[in-house]
């Protein structure tokens, strides 16, 4: 740490370049703090969308929604963008900003050791190099340890078997036989770009989603190079009345699943199912029995009609085990396959782990998350001085757009630092008693919500409480503008 202007100029550590570490990077150098490095695992930024490569990979957010707002994207090809062009747009972010000298790639963070005597950070990367930092920005992601499957003879496999975060490119996908596993998000959209591709496909499925019927377009040349020459009319598009009423009605719905907005919105995809699937026994198949939005809710212009193609079965009954052969169910039926895809999700309670983090005092993060991981505002952390998550547990991921989330919980950081960089003191954290009547709303809250009316999903923890931010979008926004002063302790 040393002094400018009258301001301490800190030292920052930033794990993970996905989009929040990323932004961040940015936003370091835009009040211009040089002094900082990007810990990326990968051998290239990226994060969710480095990872994942799968056939028919498409955001759920419209693409100018999911973009930041200092950087806006004319070329996106759709209202609805793809994996590929969706990387593509944060590494020219990332170029175009100047972040890239800042990002050590192939640098996981093993450790991170909070010093009381000195106030900093250390972290220790895989190489057996150290970091120190002053602060630590943690933009691990949620999902990005992949959750393979507890199936019995999976390694008996004769064909080719992976984890859609991992794929296989060797795989023969084309006239091949194939089998998903999962339908997610990740599930429905591989299935899509399958079923036109393989002379067999079967969807497995331990428990239909409900499907919200949307719209997707192309961008013509001439609408986007209006874009380019006029980018009031990208901002016309990310203040879109109609879509935000969609995004209000859905955030304010999860609060109560026998509300109008919650009601409203199962009767979309309700009349969706029994308008787009003509054959009745698929139709029950497909059904599910619990309320729309309990599960991550999925976003589908097309998967009721590629479900519908020939060669294309839903299967819904139990797995026995796996075969070289293929998929043998409980009742004896074998599915023969030549492709085996994963797409089972992640660990979702990971975060920055298996890194080993050590907070003031000696207090181990996986003690503090014994019963679930936490965070005050799904940020920071008593007992975890000057070190900040982006998208941490219990933020909003999955309930509206997650730049927008990152960016807000960003402004939100900036606020509680001023005080470190003015020299008023030396780390800043949530005092035990907010933090602690915090978490007591926040699962009281949850408890209420859609995600915790009747179903399994990655956001339960593991005690069956729904993981994510319980409020309403106008909530999360109010509560990031500006730190309650009071909640946290800032030491000299």
């Amino acid at each position: 740490m040393t002094e400018n202007d009258g301001q301490r100029r800190l030292r920052y550590a930033v794990i993970g370049a996905g989009m929040s570490g990323v932004m961040a990077a940015i936003k370091l150098l835009q009040r211009g703090d040089a002094d900082f490095a990007v810990f990326e695992k990968g051998a290239e930024l990226g994060g969710t969308w480095r990872d994942n490569r799968y056939p028919g990979l498409t955001c759920d957010t419209p693409s100018h929604a999911y973009s930041y707002s200092f950087a806006l994207n004319p070329d996106w090809s759709a209202y609805y963008a793809t994996g590929p062009e969706i990387h593509a747009y944060f590494k020219g972010v990332a170029e175009r900003f100047g972040v890239m000298p800042y990002i050590r790639f192939n640098s996981e963070v093993t450790s991170c050791t909070f010093d009381d005597a000195t106030k900093t950070w250390t972290l220790g990367i895989v190489d057996g190099s150290t970091y120190e930092a002053d602060v630590v920005i943690v933009a691990t992601g949620v999902l990005h340890h992949p959750k393979m499957p507890d199936l019995p003879g999976l390694e008996t496999f004769a064909g080719k078997a992976f984890h859609s975060a991992r794929w296989d490119d060797s795989a023969v996908l084309d006239n091949g036989r194939v089998g998903v596993i999962g339908c997610g998000s990740t599930g429905v959209q591989i299935v899509n770009a399958l079923s036109s591709r393989a002379a067999k496909l079967v969807h497995f499925q331990r428990s239909p989603q409900w499907i919200m019927p949307v719209v997707q377009f192309e961008y013509t040349p001439e609408q986007r190079a209006a874009f380019a020459a006029d980018p009031s009319l990208i901002e016309a598009i990310r203040n879109d009345p109609q879509y935000w009423e969609a995004v209000y009605r859905f955030t304010e719905g999860v609060t109560d699943f026998t509300s109008p907005q919650m009601q409203e919105i199962e009767g979309y995809c309700r009349q969706n199912l029994e308008q787009n699937v003509h054959d009745p026994e698929l139709r029950e198949k497909l059904r599910p029995d619990y309320h729309a939005a309990c599960k991550r809710l999925i976003y589908s212009w097309e998967y009721y009609e590629c479900v519908q193609r020939p060669g294309v079965s839903v299967e819904v009954g139990a797995i026995e085990r796996i075969v070289p052969e293929g998929v043998l169910m409980k009742d004896g039926t074998l599915h023969e396959l030549d492709v085996l895809v994963l797409a089972t999700g992640f660990r979702a309670d990971s975060f920055i782990r298996p890194a080993v983090v050590t907070g003031r005092g000696g207090r181990s993060l996986d003690e503090f998350w014994a019963t679930r991981p936490t965070a005050h505002y799904a940020i920071a952390m008593p007992d975890f001085p000057n070190l900040f998550m982006l998208n941490g547990p219990g933020a909003p991921v999955g309930n509206f757009p997650l730049i927008d989330i990152a960016e807000r919980q960003w402004d939100y950081i900036e606020q509680l630092l001023e005080p470190v960089r003015s020299g008023e003191a030396r780390t800043v954290e949530p005092s035990q008693p907010a933090y602690q009547a915090y978490e007591a709303r926040r699962i009281e809250a949850a408890k209420k919500t859609i995600f915790g009316s009747g179903c399994t999903s990655w956001y339960l923890d593991k005690t069956g409480i729904p993981a994510t931010w319980p409020w309403g979008y106008h909530d999360f926004a109010n509560a990031m503008a500006k730190p309650v002063a009071d909640e946290f302790a800032f030491a000299a």
